[in-house]
């Protein structure tokens, strides 16, 4: 039996090592490199860049391709001046056929040059990488996109329905106003589609940098941030008291950290456990994937659980809903019993699960009346309501392109439905009625490319593969009847 699994593992790597993605033409890379650099090296933080900027830039771009202006939708907020976005039409054969939206956030994670060991705002080849803030996350995709609309465009491609490309802000959070949630409630019809591709899901390296798995994300979890606090009447530091707002803050915090919100199942993390239990087999670890395959079996087997989330936080991630301390903070003077302390715990809620609903689990797990749970109103109670996360469907007609250029650029390495445990802007397209779909075949390591992180990057090669890659998946969907 050794044998076999060992023999069926080299098959696989040979598979995924040996395949040779087809390449676009030298003059198409080097376009797709400069547009890329330029998008990069525009600041899109909150501190100091402008979303504004980069989206003009693009606009420019696709402008002198030979998109005409009725084409080009610059918009911005007014009242946020700096975070605004682009919309670009792709015109198809049939107007009376819904269009294919792609999306992608523009603007980045803060960065601090002391911090980083290259400039943050200068793209880097170095090692076989990409290094800079956005390089990843989620520049990566919005070049791509961009890109594939000027790549099409000196092609005189004329696909057989309409494309969309939406570049929005405010993906990040930390204060940028939200373009995609903007778009869905100020101006749904520059957006319409019949599905997006979005972020969300990339493919799986191994510790060795073997291709494992594409993932396409096919739900996320709804990030939700909730409020400890605890008020006292504090006093002189030279006569404590029991009730020190510090100490109750920090025992509630110390049952949060110690409970397990229990383990669900849907489509996309059930997906995702069937085809990976096969890929976990395959790699030698025979406990782990009986493990996977006994709770898909018996959702109660709660022994399975256990060793399946102790193996990957990922995969922890992907069974339930999780909350963890974030921000503390408390006191108002060194020698002085402390008033109040608070601390913000974030949620990434399961798809149906409410926000009230886990509220109310928090407070029954800190069981103490004197440490409040609440939503504060100026954090928004979520990203797209009062309601839960939204569920696409997730059909053949999504799948099937995808499978079939895998079949051909990577022999061997599965597609695999996944949720995510983050949250994307996919979350106000759902709720707004359009299904929206995470997939960006860029294969990263156990580190994701340093995301949110110190020096970010991304492989050069995984990004150009990736970018022929979506360039015919695209047109694919454009295609299908």
């Amino acid at each position: 039996m050794s044998r076999l699994v060992n023999a069926t593992l080299l098959l696989l790597l040979a598979a995924t090592t040996q395949a040779t993605p087809p390449k676009d033409t030298a003059d198409g890379e080097a376009r797709f490199r400069s547009l890329y650099k330029e998008l990069v090296e525009t600041n899109t933080t909150y501190s100091a860049g402008s979303c504004t900027a980069a989206a003009e830039k693009m606009a420019h771009r696709l402008a002198d391709a030979g998109f005409p202006s009725t084409d080009l939708h610059l918009f911005a907020d007014p009242a946020y001046p700096k975070d605004g976005g682009l919309v670009a039409v792709y015109p198809g054969a049939n107007k009376d056929r819904k269009a294919i939206l792609l999306l992608a956030h523009i603007d980045v994670v803060e960065a601090k040059r002391e911090d980083w060991t290259r400039d943050p705002f200068t793209l880097i080849e170095e090692n076989g990488n990409f290094y800079a803030r956005g390089a990843a996350d989620d520049k990566a995709e919005a070049a791509i996109w961009t890109d594939l609309f000027i790549r099409l465009r000196a092609e005189h491609y004329v696909p057989a329905r309409p494309l969309k490309l939406a570049l929005t802000c405010g993906e990040e959070g930390g204060g940028q106003l939200n373009g995609a949630q903007w778009l869905t409630q100020h101006h749904r019809e520059l957006i319409d589609a019949e599905f997006a591709l979005n972020e969300g899901a990339s493919g799986e390296l191994d510790a060795k940098g073997h291709r494992v798995a594409l993932q396409v994300e096919a739900a996320e979890k709804l990030p939700v941030n909730y409020q400890l606090e605890v008020t006292n009447p504090g006093g002189h530091s030279s006569r404590p008291r029991k009730d020190n707002a510090i100490y109750s803050l920090a025992s509630a915090l110390t049952k949060v950290s110690q409970y397990e919100f229990p383990a669900q199942f849907g489509n996309a993390n059930r997906g995702y456990f069937e085809s990976m239990s096969k890929v976990v087999a395959a790699k030698g670890d025979s406990k782990t994937a009986q493990a996977m395959r006994d709770f898909l079996k018996n959702p109660a087997d709660q022994k399975a659980i256990a060793t399946v989330a102790a193996a990957d936080v990922s995969w922890n991630a992907m069974l339930r809903t999780t909350c963890v301390a974030t921000q503390l903070s408390g006191g108002h003077a060194p020698n002085a019993l402390p008033q109040r302390s608070r601390a913000n715990i974030n949620c990434r809620i399961y798809p149906g699960v409410s926000p009230e609903t886990v509220r109310k689990t928090l407070e029954q797990v800190i069981g103490d009346p004197l440490v409040s749970v609440t939503l504060p109103a100026e954090r928004g109670v979520d990203r797209v309501g009062n309601g839960t996360a939204v569920v696409p469907p997730l059909g053949r007609s999504i799948l099937q392109p995808i499978e079939d250029l895998m079949a051909e650029f990577w022999p061997g390495v599965p597609v695999v439905p996944m949720l995510q445990p983050g949250a994307t802007d996919g979350a106000f397209l759902n709720a707004a009625g359009i299904p929206t779909y995470g997939i960006e075949p860029v294969f990263m390591g156990a580190d994701l490319g340093n995301i949110h992180g110190l020096n970010e990057y991304i492989g050069v090669d995984s990004l150009l593969q990736g970018r022929e890659f979506l360039y015919r998946l695209v047109k694919r969907y454009a295609e299908a009847p």
